[in-house]
């Protein structure tokens, strides 16, 4: 069952209640994503809840949200490139297919991915994936966090 915040996520980074905020940027907050199948895998959402598409934003504000999108995708690429040898490359999506809201997945990509997927979108993991309490953020991806939080601080600076 989803906590009270995630049913709105975007509401909940506004009032400081969404515990997977990493960053306040530009246009919006960077998060860690609930899951961390792919370690580092975050998510930039836009700060208006009622913003649906890229395109509904101004262009000032399209633009702002794309390079935060850009900003945390080399923060991830950073960390992760640190964190893991294995690591090939970030995948950057606005999809919007399932959450009504503008936001952009930030996915790391590794060599030890299984070999069906490697070189494959990420959704083509296997579906237990998305929801296997071993991969759910917890505790244990602090250390993670905080990479990417200084990060993306040392980026804005």
């Amino acid at each position: 069952m989803a906590d009270e915040w995630q049913k709105d996520r975007v509401g909940a980074a506004l009032r400081g209640e969404n515990p997977t905020v990493l960053r306040r940027l530009a246009a919006g907050f960077a998060v860690i994503g609930d899951v961390q199948f792919l370690p580092g895998y975050c998510v930039l959402l836009a700060d208006d809840p009622d913003v649906e598409r890229l395109s509904d934003l101004p262009r000032a504000r399209r633009l702002a949200f794309l390079s935060d999108m850009d900003l945390l995708g080399e923060a991830v690429e950073r960390v992760c490139g640190r964190l893991d040898p294995a690591f090939r490359r970030v995948n950057l999506e606005i999809l919007g297919n399932k959450d009504p809201f503008l936001h952009a997945h930030v996915w790391p990509r590794y060599g030890w991915e299984p070999a069906e997927v490697v070189e494959r979108p990420v959704w083509l993991h296997p579906r237990e994936r998305w929801s296997d309490g071993q991969d759910r953020l917890g505790p244990r991806h602090d250390a993670l966090r905080d990479a990417i939080g200084r990060e993306l601080d040392l980026l804005s600076a």
